[in-house]
C-alpha cells in the first residue's frame, strides 16, 4: 500500500497516541491497527487522509469480534470462539474509539 507524506504523518500521529500495527485475517493487506484488545480497518482517502474500513471492535483469538447479544449478556463473537463484553471492555472499546477520532479528526482541520 503507497500511503502520501500527509497520511504517514496521520499513522505518526496514531503511533504516538499508542496504536500499532497488526496483521488481522482476512485483512491482511490492509492497514489494521491496534492498541491494547482493540483493533481498527483502516484505508486511505484522496486528499492524504485515512478513513474507518471496519469499525473498531475488540479482538477474539486475533481476529475482529462481533459484538452480539446471546440471552442477556452481550458478546464478540469470532467464528467459535467468544468474549464477554464486560463493561471494562466496553469502556477500553469506546476510548479506542475516542483517540481514533481525535487523530482523525485533528486530520482533517490541518
Amino acid at each position: 500500500m503507497e500511503l502520501t507524506e500527509r497520511q504517514m504523518q496521520v499513522l505518526q500521529r496514531l503511533f504516538a497516541a499508542g496504536f500499532r500495527p497488526i496483521a488481522i485475517p482476512p485483512y491482511e493487506s490492509a492497514l489494521c491497527l491496534h492498541r491494547g484488545e482493540c483493533a481498527v480497518v483502516l484505508a486511505p482517502v484522496d486528499g492524504g487522509g485515512l478513513r474507518i474500513l471496519a469499525p473498531a471492535s475488540f479482538l477474539v483469538d486475533g481476529k475482529f469480534g462481533v459484538r452480539v447479544k446471546r440471552g442477556d449478556r452481550e458478546m464478540f463473537v469470532s467464528k467459535q470462539k467468544e468474549l464477554e463484553a464486560t463493561r471494562e471492555r466496553l469502556e477500553e472499546l469506546a476510548e479506542f474509539q475516542a483517540s481514533l477520532a481525535a487523530v482523525l479528526a485533528e486530520t482533517l482541520t490541518q
